[in-house]
């Protein structure tokens, strides 16, 4: 017999809400958003050839946030691959990525997008307490 669980639908229908909601591309790893959540904190990230700002983010393990992305001059890509979270910048257009960290440490996020030169040197630090 066959079993079924519903285990897993929030976590499927929160990321089709984020691809679908926010104005860019936004994607982020199970268990991981806080989409909804009307307590998370926005932390705006503006990315520009070639660096972010903030270029140090601190947050809390536990506590909800949702990254406001934008970008200033080119396409950027934002990618926090040690957590499975990912977004694009683009001029004109904030994308907004749900996430609550659900481990301590100190991490790095990226452009993921060519930029120009320079692209790979972009890159800034999330510390999680």
């Amino acid at each position: 017999m066959r079993q079924w669980s519903l285990a897993g639908l929030p976590i499927v229908l929160g990321a089709a809400a984020v691809a679908c909601g926010s104005d860019g591309a936004a994607s982020h790893g199970g268990g991981q958003g806080a989409l909804g959540d009307p307590n998370a904190t926005v932390v705006p990230v503006v990315a520009q050839r070639w660096s972010y700002s903030p270029a140090q983010i601190t947050l809390k393990v536990g506590v909800p946030v949702v990254f406001e992305i934008t970008s200033v001059d080119v396409h950027h890509g934002f990618n926090l691959p040690e957590f499975n979270v990912r977004a694009d910048a683009i001029p004109g257009q904030k994308t907004r990525l749900p996430f609550t960290p659900d481990k301590a440490g100190t991490f790095t996020f990226r452009c993921d997008f060519f930029c120009g030169d320079g692209h790979e040197d972009m890159q800034g630090e999330l510390d999680v307490e």
